[in-house]
């Protein structure tokens, strides 16, 4: 009597149940992703400060009235200087009121960076860039460091005050803000509970803010200076200048936290003064949620400014979005009635509103460019935010710099206390997170399950797919051990399933094509005087020559690669589809943003795709929609369309040029932004992969 077979273990019969059902779990799936997302501004919790040790309000302003007199001075000295010759006469009254307080001052030169794309950019740390060869000693930008160390402290802490400015032609806001510094400079100096070095960058913007705070963060980080030759070739022409320079660079220790002070003329359309923060740095990093959060608590029951986060406008009038926020209410107020503790419905309007902020937050992040100055610490794993205070009025900074200073200077002062209270770095909140208001968050555990349930599909299809390549052929393996005797008729190891190689070996010619399109900008950006759009132009065309050439090398033809049978085309898919999930997957460890976005692009893309032909011969109204769907996904899924749809709904459509891509794509390899690494290395193969299934022939 035969023996049973065993029965598989649980685990395997459900893979196995779900593999046989993927186009139902597909379906489930990919609605539950893009729904979850959708309901994130609901999901979302209020903040709250994790680090007891902040206890930030708990002690009383100490900025006196005489201190905002003091940086109201200030700031009247700094608009003396209508015009810059040399460019050292800001940088001089600095250091000689930081002296007159105690501290100490050194000034940090450097030149203008010319971040021009490189293949390995992207692997390397933060990078200097490219010095310019015809420099002048005009051309130097002049950091002012004043540094108050701490009465408590041994030295080996330190948070900074940074204050960007324009040498060359300072404004009121720009003056202002500084004053603010030196306000509550004056007051640091003096007080006696301080355990972390106070570090004042007056950072000279003349050539961008993230510049010159970059150029002194990676002299501050590193032994050498990389402008110190030519720091010495200026100081021989013009002897006399250097001679009042502080030259020797001066370090205070581990940077605790940073904040960027800048104020702005533009009026708030509140009836308050308003705070606007700016967090996300480069490949979607952001600061500890901690240190938003005493910003926010301190602005809001401290100073009552009204603080705000950046947001997408143009969503706040978007009609099937308030549409959803009315069925979310409604839904809302229906559990409410049914249970008091089912309490998830929120108002029509603040779902809108943190719908738009969300989605400004997850676009900021997947762009991995910095919204600001602050970017540059998070290089040096240090917490950084910017703080931007606009005026209810434009004329405010006139009639009201006074009480400008006096709230601004108490709400830093403030701030300085809380992270003065820590015992170490910020740990306890989170890291990775969305925000939906300043004061609402979406944690990481939250945001995950979208993406999850969105490429949670990939695999399953891709089992399944393989699965049906190697069955659709029974009759060639009987006609194969037909004519050989019965007793050679033993179960014996067949090679069909390893056709697969065929479709594998196109994928990975794709890949490797799109490693050479990754790096084709570093030859063509060497072509002088041409426009964006000709680079453009030639990227494209190079590329299209350099896929046509592999496609030749590794003999096969374009796009049908494979020698033509109804399997083949599937087995493409697998494997692209298995090529797709390692991708996102991989990228949602260096930029969920980017993958989440990503994944709402490439998802549908890759499971609906299918050949036309296939659709063609079919006829019917099912095939109909899917061939309509797949054209759809395949134009929307460009890069290019990418871009310039993002583009029109984020700035309007108005004066949109076919070269602004490439300045996209420059300005990503100038940040070193893994979004064009994405772009180039998986989003687009997969692109390219899918017409290949689309236009394969049988």
């Amino acid at each position: 009597m035969a023996e049973d077979k065993p029965k598989p273990r649980p685990i395997i019969r459900i893979g196995l149940f779900l593999i046989s059902h993927s186009l139902l779990v597909s379906v489930v799936c990919c609605t539950a992703g893009v729904l979850s997302l959708l309901l994130l501004p609901v999901l979302g919790k209020n903040t709250y400060i994790s680090e007891n040790a902040l206890m930030p309000g708990s002690a009383r302003p100490m900025l006196s009235n005489d201190d905002v007199s003091e940086g109201e001075r200030f700031m009247n000295q700094i608009l003396r200087f209508d015009t810059m010759s040399t460019g050292m006469e800001i940088p001089e009254m600095i250091t000689a009121h930081i002296m007159d307080l105690g501290g100490e001052v050194n000034h940090h030169k450097f030149l203008p960076q010319f971040n021009r794309f490189h293949p390995l950019h992207f692997f390397l740390g933060p990078d200097a860039g490219t010095v310019p060869e015809n420099y002048s000693c005009s051309s130097y930008g002049i950091n002012t460091v004043g540094i108050i160390r701490a009465p408590r402290g041994d030295g080996k802490e330190a948070i900074v005050l940074v204050t960007p400015y324009n040498s060359l032609k300072i404004t009121r806001a720009e003056a202002l803000s500084m004053g603010i510094a030196y306000a509550l400079f004056s007051l640091l100096a003096r007080v006696t509970w301080l355990s972390k070095d106070i570090v004042w960058l007056a950072g000279d913007s003349r050539h961008g803010e993230y510049t010159a705070v970059a150029s002194w963060l990676r002299d501050y980080h590193t032994a050498s200076f990389g402008d110190l030759k030519h720091s010495e070739i200026c100081a021989a022409s013009n002897l006399s200048e250097m001679k009042t320079m502080h030259n020797s660079f001066r370090h205070a220790g581990t940077m605790a936290a940073a904040l960027v002070i800048k104020v702005t003329n533009r009026s708030t359309e509140f009836e308050k003064d308003a705070l606007t923060i700016y967090a996300e740095a480069s490949n979607g990093q952001m600061p500890n949620l901690d240190l938003i959060n005493i910003v926010n608590y301190l602005a809001v029951h401290g100073q009552g400014y009204r603080v705000k986060v950046q947001k997408i406008w143009s969503l706040l009038n978007v009609w099937w979005l308030k549409s959803l926020g009315q069925l979310i209410e409604m839904l809302g107020k229906l559990a409410g009635s049914l249970n008091p503790q089912w309490n998830f419905g929120i108002p029509v309007s603040e779902y809108v509103e943190c719908t738009a902020t969300l989605a400004s937050s997850l676009y900021n992040q997947a762009l991995g460019v910095p919204t600001g100055p602050h970017g540059a610490f998070r290089d040096y794993q240090v917490d950084a935010i910017t703080m931007e205070i606009s005026p209810k009025f434009s004329s405010s900074l006139n009639n009201r710099q006074y009480e400008i200073l006096l709230h601004v200077g108490r709400l830093v002062e403030g701030v300085v206390r809380s992270v003065n209270n820590l015992l170490e770095k910020f740990h306890q909140s989170f890291f990775l997170y969305l925000l939906t208001s300043p004061s609402r968050f979406v944690s990481v555990g939250v945001y995950m399950i979208a993406f999850a349930l969105l490429v949670a599909p990939l695999p399953l299809v891709a089992a399944s797919l393989f699965s049906d390549a190697t069955k659709s052929n029974p009759d060639a393996e009987k006609d194969k051990y037909a004519s050989k005797p019965a007793s050679t008729l033993q179960p014996a190891p067949t090679f069909t399933s390893w056709k697969w190689l065929y479709a594998a070996k196109q994928v990975l010619v794709v890949h490797l094509w799109s490693a050479i399109v990754t790096l084709l900008p570093y030859f063509v950006d060497q072509i002088p005087d041409s426009s964006p759009t000709t680079k453009l132009s030639i990227w494209i065309v190079l590329s299209i020559i350099t896929l046509l050439f592999l496609d030749s090398f590794s003999g096969s033809s374009f796009p049908s690669t494979i020698r033509s049978r109804d399997t083949e085309w599937i087995l493409l898919k697998s494997v692209t589809v298995a090529a797709t999930f390692i991708g996102l997957c991989l990228m949602s460890v260096i930029n969920f943003a980017t993958a989440e976005i990503g994944a709402l692009l490439l998802v549908p893309m890759c499971l609906t795709a299918v050949p036309l032909r296939l659709d063609n011969k079919v006829n019917t109204l099912r095939a109909l929609i899917r061939g309509a769907c797949n054209v759809i996904f395949i134009f929307v899924g460009f890069p290019v369309t990418v871009f310039f749809v993002l583009k029109g709904a984020l700035e309007g459509f108005d004066n949109m040029r076919f070269g602004d891509f490439w300045n996209w794509a420059e300005s990503l390899w100038a940040w070193n932004s893994a979004t064009y690494i994405y772009m180039c290395m998986v989003h687009l193969p997969c692109w390219v992969l899918c017409i290949q299934t689309l236009l394969h022939r049988f």
